[in-house]
């Protein structure tokens, strides 16, 4: 559990009095959220809490209208487009590989747009991402219309690490998979996790891979954040939180995390 979650580090990054608002809706009123390295942190909420937005904003992909994402003690939006990529890793939550391209070339495009490598040491490392994350060597010439879905989020996640960034975003990576499927990307995000020492934020409704996966739950609700271990969170009181940690689908969830601590 050490590499899941490490309270007393300094932040690897910072989201400090984030106002989010689309119109006269708010979706963030003054959310702040400390993420240190080497924890795994999951992002939950429900429909129209602003769990997309949220990414968006922590990666510097979305200016919120009032706050400030500080990554290694910068503001991320003043971090020029080369240097973030070199420290933020995300799959989205369909993939986003260009079908146009085959796996490989996908996996490449990072290194291709921030930085001078040749393109041998380009494939190399391609090569080297597409086994990190659990795929054959001959997925590489692939074209994505050609995988299965978890291979598709496999070959996403190999292209998030492309340029061995500190922290890895990832939305919804179990989504639309099947329950074999689905673990064996719980498996491979802890075991990231374990070898390389990355920070995971995982935005994901999905109740096994918080419990078996996150050291801390930020849950979105009432437009702020509530942020703590899933066994505290089991215990709260408030409406929202203690139906969606105790509702019809946590049943699955919670013997999957007594086989998880059990193991």
């Amino acid at each position: 559990m050490n590499t899941r979650t490490r309270a007393h580090a300094e932040p690897i990054l910072s989201a400090r009095g984030i106002v989010n608002r689309f119109g006269k809706q708010v979706v963030h009123d003054k959310l702040s959220l400390d993420i240190v390295p080497g924890e795994i942190i999951g992002i939950a909420g429900g429909s129209g809490s602003g769990k997309s937005v949220l990414l968006k904003t922590l990666t510097g992909l979305h200016q919120p209208d009032a706050g400030e994402v500080l990554l290694n003690g910068k503001p991320v939006q003043s971090i020029g487009a080369a240097e973030r990529a070199s420290l933020i890793g995300v799959l989205f939550q369909q993939g986003a590989l260009f079908s146009s391209l085959s796996v490989a070339q996908n996996i490449m495009l990072p290194m291709r747009e921030h930085t001078t490598l040749p393109a041998k040491e380009q494939e190399h490392i391609a090569a080297m991402k597409l086994a990190l994350s659990g795929l054959p060597a001959d997925s590489g010439i692939k074209f994505p219309s050609a995988l299965s879905g978890g291979m598709v989020k496999r070959a996403a996640l190999a292209r998030a690490l492309a340029l061995d960034p500190r922290i890895l975003f990832l939305d919804e990576p179990t989504s639309d998979l099947d329950p074999i499927a689905a673990s064996g990307i719980d498996a491979l995000i802890l075991q990231l996790n374990q070898i390389l020492g990355i920070t995971v934020v995982i935005v994901t409704h999905d109740l096994t891979t918080l419990f078996t996966v996150c050291g801390r739950i930020a849950v979105l609700v009432d437009k702020t954040i509530t942020v703590d271990t899933a066994d505290k969170l089991l215990k709260s009181t408030h409406p929202w939180i203690h139906e969606f940690f105790h509702g019809p689908r946590a049943e699955g969830a919670m013997k999957a995390r007594k086989t998880s601590h059990g193991n």
